[in-house]
Parts: structure tokens; sequence; C-alpha cells
């Protein structure tokens, strides 16, 4: 695969890049020490955010095996943040929900995360929070743009 930067859009595409791996592993940092590992969290979130999903449609969007994802739903469904239950349209099929324990849970990590975040904006210029802020809609679109679901390979173009 070729990665080069050829275009003027490139040079914008490495430097967000950057940024955005720098911002990344600063919410790593964030998140609070618990029992939840970041793909439990990013699997309760897509189903808050989503709705009920197959367990191989899981496995695909987090890039894991679906034995993987099948042992990760387990132990949700065992400490009650999720839960199976089969397709009212398909009853060959079964889909994974998030209980309100996980939404308590999503909640409850989120709430911890801005609080240490807080700090950290308070020290901040007005001017670059006003920037912070004022990105958010861009993030949302880029954000949006990608599905749910991991590609299988990348290509560039």
């Amino acid at each position: 695969m070729d990665f080069s930067c050829d275009s003027a859009r490139d040079l914008p595409a490495m430097e967000i890049t950057a940024a955005l791996e720098r911002l990344a592993r600063l919410f790593l940092r964030l998140a609070p020490r618990g029992e939840l590992s970041l793909t439990a969290v990013s699997v309760l979130s897509l189903l808050d955010r989503s709705g009920p999903r197959r367990l191989t449609d899981l496995a695909t969007g987090e890039g894991v095996t679906q034995p993987a994802m099948t042992q990760l739903v387990s132990r949700l469904q065992e400490a009650g943040l999720a839960e199976r239950a089969g397709d009212p349209e398909d009853g060959r099929v079964v889909l994974v929900h998030v209980t309100d324990a996980g939404r308590a849970a999503l909640a409850e990590r989120r709430a911890a995360r801005a609080a240490l975040l807080s700090g950290l904006l308070s020290q901040l210029a007005e001017a670059e929070l006003d920037g912070l802020v004022a990105a958010l809609p861009a993030i949302d679109s880029l954000t949006s743009l990608m599905p749910d679901e991991r590609p299988a390979t990348v290509r560039s173009s």
C-alpha cells in the first residue's frame, strides 16, 4: 500500500492525524481504571447509540474474531451490562442489547472522564477552549463518515 502524501489536502490530513493520535492517547489516559476494556466500552457505546446488533456485526465492527466477541458479550451479560435476545423479525437470529445497567456504566465512565478533562480544559486559554468547542461540529461530521463496521482493508487512492 502506498501511503505517500501527494496533494495539498494530504498535509492537513497528516497534521490532523498526528493531533488525533495525541488526543486519542490523552483520552485513553483519562479512562477510569476499572473492569471494562476499551473494546467492551466500544461495544456498549455502539449498542447504546445504534441499537441491538448481531454478534457477527459486533465482531466485524471491532475487528475481533467471533469467538472473542462471544466471550466479551458473555462477560458483559454476566455483569448485567448487556443481554442477548431473539430477533423479533427472525427467530433464528440472536441480537445483543445494552441494558440499563450498561447505559449507567457508560454514563459513569463518561462523567469520570469529563471531570478529569474539565480540569485540563480549565488550564487552556479562553481562545483555545473556544477553538475546541468550534471544532466539535467538524469532529462530529468526520466521525459520522466512518461506518460502524471496519473495512476489511484500507486502500489508498
